[in-house]
């Protein structure tokens, strides 16, 4: 889930496919740890590295690099089949492909799995396997790392964009292939009915991944299952002293935009 922005409205995403589904986590890891990083706080920066580990944790997949790399291909693949098209640019589909090149080269020359020279710091390393423990990085158990945290902002802020620029070359292949995944979505003006809706999707296409956009007002959460046939979508209620899950469908029509992106 994402805040829209535009009066009120809050974009919910719903991937079809494990591939989309591990995009779409590091999109959100790598978009916090850029907050972070940005700041000048220690605790911000203690949180800079927690986000790194969960990076690295959802990176270490053996074959997500060979995604990557295929979907890279893939996406240059498709565009160069516009080539000739008068309704297409060929400068901004240059730009495009070059982007796409540029990507592929980086992810390809990185040597070993993704984060991998990360995992050879051995200080870094010592902080990982504390950091998931309960006050596990107290002055006491890491105190070169709590001395790491007594230095300047702009100290640890470099230390901590020197640790990040190994994982650039993933960073930005996430954001070039799911801006294009979603760009090949329409959004279309939907209602569901007594807050529910099942509609059936259109064969031959492979649906990687629903956006759905609904104003926040409504106070109402989307519950989405999807699959290559159907979507099945119920808009529930949220008590709102949150002291139990959202279970209860609204009787009410909603009214929101869904695109379906392939």
């Amino acid at each position: 889930m994402v805040q829209d922005g535009s009066g009120g409205v809050i974009l919910y995403e719903y991937p079809f496919n494990e591939r989309v589904r591990t995009y779409l986590r590091l999109e959100q890891l790598f978009r916090r740890l850029g907050d972070l990083i940005s700041r000048d706080s220690a605790v911000d920066h203690h949180f800079a590295l927690v986000t790194i580990f969960e990076i690295m944790e959802v990176a270490s997949r053996s074959d997500l690099k060979g995604e990557v790399m295929k979907d890279l291909d893939k996406q240059k693949q498709l565009l160069n089949s516009y080539r000739g098209n008068p309704n297409i640019s060929e400068g901004v589909l240059d730009d495009i492909v070059a982007q796409l090149d540029a990507c592929f080269e980086a992810v390809n020359t990185q040597s070993g799995r993704t984060a991998q020279a990360l995992t050879e710091n051995e200080w870094l390393m010592a902080i990982r396997s504390r950091i998931s423990i309960p006050g596990g990085t107290c002055n006491f158990d890491l105190p070169a790392y709590h001395a790491w945290q007594q230095t300047s902002g702009p100290v640890r802020q470099s230390d901590l964009q020197k640790w990040a620029s190994t994982l650039g070359p993933l960073a930005d292949s996430v954001f070039i292939l799911l801006k294009m995944l979603r760009d090949n979505g329409t959004p279309k003006k939907m209602m569901a009915e007594q807050g529910q809706l099942q509609q059936n999707l259109p064969q031959g296409r492979a649906f990687q991944l629903l956006r759905l956009r609904i104003d926040s007002q409504l106070g109402l959460i989307p519950e989405i299952s999807a699959n290559r046939l159907l979507v099945s979508l119920r808009f529930l209620q949220q008590a709102e002293d949150l002291t139990s899950p959202a279970t209860q469908v609204t009787p009410d029509d909603v009214a929101f935009e869904m695109a379906l992106c392939a």
